[in-house]
């Protein structure tokens, strides 16, 4: 039987502790936060006793709380345990946290989950990275856990989910200021089915066609969103993320676009 100890019992800590008890595995859980214990978890009040005999610690914690998690009990953790780090961290965090691993004798492995845990739970496809990823992916993928290990360096999974976040994340604070704007405009419910239209159509070409039409309309764009910004500042919405869009197409018409890399037709 797998002995997991988590650290973190959140919205995501809870849902993936629930599942691995559900799927076989011994869980125990800490979190000094006043949290709802998720089922089938063993819930201890001391870091020290939830990693005493556990194969696998698995911090699911904030960015800012993830050195501390690791650091909590790290002389009670056995040698050659397996720490996997869940946290959403910059690279150097990551390698920062497999450095203090390392001084236990632990394998470390840097784990980005790559969409939402609610509805997933276990099941949220990620990414793994650093010395301990192949061991992590031998682990939990015959539970059923859909991860890939891209390489053994710790932070190359942090990476592509940071890549990816900076669109992701973005687009829905785009997506909440235009929303603003029409709530304040009056027609709300013309933008969003518009808004969502143009996101359901989306495929590889409209995601060229924003790149090299950037490009070719670099100057028209940017009158256009100089107009959008100042329409939002008469409707009395503060045009933060319109006002980068502007100073975006500023800098493309100064450095140009990076190119698409055409990876569908090779």
């Amino acid at each position: 039987m797998l002995k997991v100890a988590v650290f973190g019992l959140g919205e995501a800590g809870a849902l993936i502790s629930a599942d691995l008890a559900e799927s076989g595995a011994k869980v125990t859980g800490f979190d000094p936060a006043d949290v709802t214990t998720p089922d089938g978890v063993r819930r201890v009040s001391d870091p020290h006793e939830a990693v005493i005999d556990a194969d696998v610690i698995m911090g699911i914690t904030a960015s800012a709380d993830a050195l501390t998690a690791i650091s909590q009990a790290l002389d009670s953790i056995k040698p050659d345990s397996l720490y996997a780090d869940l946290s959403t961290s910059s690279a150097l965090v990551k390698m920062e946290l497999a450095d203090i691993a390392g001084t236990r004798g632990l394998r470390f492995a840097d784990i980005a989950l790559m969409t939402i845990v609610p509805g997933n739970g276990m099941r949220t496809p990620a990414l793994a990275s650093g010395p301990g990823a192949d061991h992590y992916v031998s682990l939990f993928s015959p539970l059923g856990v859909p991860v890939e290990a891209i390489s053994d360096i710790p932070g190359d999974a942090a990476t592509r989910k940071l890549l990816r976040s900076i669109m992701m994340k973005g687009l829905a604070s785009l997506v909440v200021e235009a929303m603003q704007a029409g709530y304040a405009a009056g027609c709300e419910e013309w933008l969003w089915k518009n808004l969502s239209d143009q996101l359901t159509s989306a495929n590889e070409k409209v995601l060229s066609r924003l790149i090299t039409g950037t490009q070719t309309h670099a100057l028209r764009r940017l009158h256009e969103m100089q107009a959008s910004m100042a329409l939002l500042e008469e409707l009395g919405v503060d045009p933060v993320m319109t006002r980068s869009t502007v100073e975006s197409h500023q800098r493309v018409l100064e450095n140009g676009v990076p190119p698409v890399p055409h990876i569908n037709s090779k």
